[in-house]
């Protein structure tokens, strides 16, 4: 069996799937890496999770973001990108965990249950692997339909956070605006 590690990356350069080599901190470097730390936090959020349905809708999400995270990591060839039903499918899945939980009054803390919190983790890296796509996008074009999935993801696991409270029979904590009289 090879050993792990390889030290080609000692000096700050890596390998892209083309083969070519790039700073570490090269833009589509840090898209795939922002992408790996979204699939880890998913997975974390994975392990609290008590109830099947969203594990299993979760696990399947993990890997279109491998299969995106291969596509952006290919500056010749991304591939054919993702199906169009892979958005509708986020799409009805944030409707229904949406229709479980109270309608939106205002805005609200990311806290309550640990699988809540470990939810909106996972969605503000999503916003954030989101920032590094669309500036790899102003270098060139992305695998089709990488921008309407990230963006849909992060509402399903804002939906996602929300109904594991609900599911958690934790109250969700409003946002007490600033000027706003405090109870």
């Amino acid at each position: 069996m090879a050993r792990l590690y390889t030290r080609s990356g000692d000096g700050g350069r890596t390998r892209l799937a083309d083969g070519s080599a790039v700073p570490k901190d090269d833009v589509r470097v840090e898209a795939c890496g922002t992408l790996d730390e979204l699939n880890a936090h998913i997975g974390v959020a994975r392990s609290l999770l008590e109830h099947s349905d969203m594990d299993r809708f979760l696990a399947g999400v993990q890997s279109t973001i491998m299969e995106l995270t291969a596509g952006i990591a290919n500056p010749v060839d991304a591939g054919a990108g993702l199906a169009e039903g892979k958005i509708r499918a986020l799409e009805e899945e944030t409707d229904k965990a949406d229709g479980c939980c109270p309608p939106l009054r205002s805005f609200v803390l990311p806290a309550g249950s640990s699988a809540a919190c470990a939810l909106q983790v996972a969605r503000a890296v999503c916003r954030r692997a989101e920032r590094a796509i669309v500036r790899l996008g102003t270098e060139g074009e992305l695998p089709k339909n990488t921008l309407p999935f990230i963006n849909r993801l992060s509402d399903l696991l804002f939906a996602y956070a929300r109904w594991a409270n609900v599911r958690a029979g934790v109250p969700e904590e409003p946002w007490d605006t600033p000027g706003k009289a405090t109870h």
